[in-house]
């Protein structure tokens, strides 16, 4: 264990010099790397000192008892050596929770993309239920969002919306929302006050840098159209939508939500990319022999990961069979607990593996 955790402080000691020399940081790509390491060591390295400090204190209190013959530093030891097993099995647990491969995107921005699913005008109205929630949680994350591409529903909502989240940390948090949400409860359009179910995905995207991927302007095929707003009428009428698409995948982005074409090609550019890393990390993580998913992993989209139930205000998590009975405040963007409840079982099915 102490020469495992040496050789991290080592390789913290190397990161530390290495992000002060001006050839790394002339170097972006490295140097973003480089520094990303040295901010995931630095927590972890203040657990190990700690670690190594109490594991000294441990021995020397072993050996007082051992070898010492005087009562009371005999009894001082033994106090001493009772205090720091407790204290030392806290900064064990703490290790090992810190010593989980982490994921390497979870710091990135985000793409996120929300679907209406089945149950016609009443998807697209929880589609935009879905976003609303959203917003207010990024709100009260101190991070920001900008709209990439909108398509709203007949009756409010949207068919779809895609935007992209900027903060600390944020697809580390948001990941856990991809998959399929579910709606059960009286659609305003319902006469007889019946009880629907309607459904719509999200998709969490991490947000990547022309540096993790590389795509070949020959590789994308760029069309551009007039913006249209709800049922299909006219914003404008100059062609300032984008539609890229990247020919050897076949992965389609679009954005409309700019006046202006060049932002809107920035904007896409940014989605396709985004979408074609996920296509990519999954061919390599499908080739990784042994690679286990746990139950909570952004895995299939098309999985029901959540339902909200209106007339029961309850909300269940179906991946840890969590529910909840706060869906007011969940769906005003508290979904703190959900989030937290998912990272715990993700940690403790990774401690099992082992």
């Amino acid at each position: 264990m102490l020469d495992k955790l040496y050789a991290i402080k080592e390789r913290f000691n190397e990161v530390s010099a290495l992000i002060v020399e001006p050839s790394i940081i002339s170097d972006l790509p490295r140097y973003i790397k480089l520094n990303k390491e040295y901010k995931d060591l630095t927590p972890l390295i203040k657990v190990i000192d700690q670690y190594i400090k109490i594991t000294r204190n441990i021995k020397e209190a072993k050996d007082i008892l051992k070898n010492e013959k005087d009562s009371e530093l005999r009894e001082l030891a033994k106090l001493d050596l009772e205090e720091s097993n407790v204290l030392n099995k806290k900064i064990e647990a703490d290790l090992k929770l810190l010593l989980i491969p982490k994921d390497p995107d979870d710091s990135k921005n985000a793409v996120v993309e929300i679907r209406a699913g089945a149950g016609g005008d009443e998807a697209s109205i929880f589609a935009g239920d879905l976003f609303r929630m959203y917003s207010k949680y990024i709100d009260s994350k101190k991070w920001k969002y900008e709209l990439m591409d909108v398509s709203e529903g007949v009756s409010g909502g949207f068919k779809e919306i895609v935007f992209n989240v900027t903060g600390v940390d944020v697809y580390g948090e948001l990941k856990y929302e991809s998959g399929v949400h579910r709606v059960q409860r009286v659609p305003q359009t319902e006469t007889q006050g019946r009880v629907h179910t309607s459904a719509a995905s999200v998709v969490v995207l991490p947000e990547v840098e022309d540096f993790d991927i590389k795509l070949n302007d020959s590789d994308i095929k760029k069309e551009t159209y007039c913006s249209s707003g709800p049922g299909g009428q006219s914003v404008n009428t100059t062609y300032s939508a984008v539609r890229l698409t990247h020919v050897p995948t076949g992965v389609v982005a679009q954005c409309q939500d700019q006046k202006s074409q060049i932002k809107n090609y920035a904007k896409a550019l940014k989605v396709l990319r985004s979408r074609i890393y996920e296509i990519e990390l999954k061919k390599r993580n499908a080739e990784i022999d042994g690679q286990r998913k746990t139950m909570v992993k952004t895995g299939d989209r098309s999985d029901k990961i959540r339902t909200y139930n209106y007339p029961q205000g309850r909300v269940t998590d179906h991946r840890i069979g969590l529910t909840l009975y706060s869906l007011s405040e969940i769906v005003n963007g508290d979904i703190n607990k959900l989030v937290e409840e998912l990272k715990i079982a993700e940690n403790a099915e990774k401690l099992k593996m082992g």
